[in-house]
């Protein structure tokens, strides 16, 4: 049976609940990806057609993720302009008690986020299985178990690749950001609640693309963008 406490394998390699323990409790304020390097996933995948980058032999799934305020819906929007794919707003997908929760500053626990994490996954494959070259989809996936529910998404279709593009800043950064938004329920207090559990991806999670976000828009979406058709052209060649 299938159980979200412990690691799903990424390329055949697991991780002990000690070790990734361990790891977390070294986090630095900035809380990066440890030890992680931005390794290709290995595949002759390749999406829409940019620039003159190759037609489509497997579907692709990227996955925004990282704590309020880091950008995910406007990285996860301007992919999916340039890359012409669907576009999934994982907040839109909560339950009404899940907004509830985290308007009034109340951090929902693994218990609320199953079944939200859930749909998030099937909406993907269906927008594939509706046709979709690919999917860009936004996504907070703070824990490895997390994440790990998205990565049972090529389990049900070998020409699914599942890719994470991580998007991390100081707290303080990311508090400033959530205080200037207008509107959103989640508010900056919401932001040293999701780093109180974060769990920046591991060097094993190789599918994932790490971004520091620290810096302005302009630079951010182009490196989240250039990273992506990098991607492109690597599984295309090899």
């Amino acid at each position: 049976m299938l159980t979200y406490d412990n690691p799903i394998s990424v390329n055949g390699k697991h991780s002990s609940a000690a070790s990734m323990a361990a790891t977390i409790n070294t986090m630095a304020p900035n809380p990066k990806p440890i030890n992680a390097s931005v390794v290709p996933v290995t595949s002759n995948n390749s999406i829409a057609k940019v620039n003159g980058h190759s037609a489509p032999k497997y579907h692709h799934i990227w996955l925004v993720t990282g704590p309020a305020g880091c950008g995910k819906s406007t990285v996860a929007k301007h992919l999916s302009t340039a890359l012409n794919l669907p576009y999934i707003e994982g907040d839109e997908y909560h339950p009404q008690a899940n907004i509830e929760k985290m308007a009034n500053g109340i951090p929902l626990t693994d218990a609320d986020r199953w079944d939200w994490l859930t749909l998030l996954r099937d909406e993907s494959l269906r927008q594939l299985a509706s046709g979709a070259e690919g999917v860009v989809l936004t996504c907070s996936a703070l824990k490895r178990k997390y994440r790990d529910v998205i990565r049972v998404a090529p389990y049900y279709s070998h020409d699914v690749v599942l890719h994470f593009i991580y998007l991390h800043a100081p707290e303080d950064v990311l508090l400033q950001r959530v205080g200037s938004r207008q509107g959103h329920y989640m508010g900056a207090n919401m932001v040293h609640s999701q780093f109180s559990i974060l769990e920046p991806p591991t060097a094993e999670e190789t599918d994932v693309i790490s971004l520091d976000v620290s810096g302005s828009i302009d630079s951010i979406l182009e490196e989240a963008l250039g990273e992506v058709l990098k991607k492109i052209d690597d599984a295309a060649s090899s």
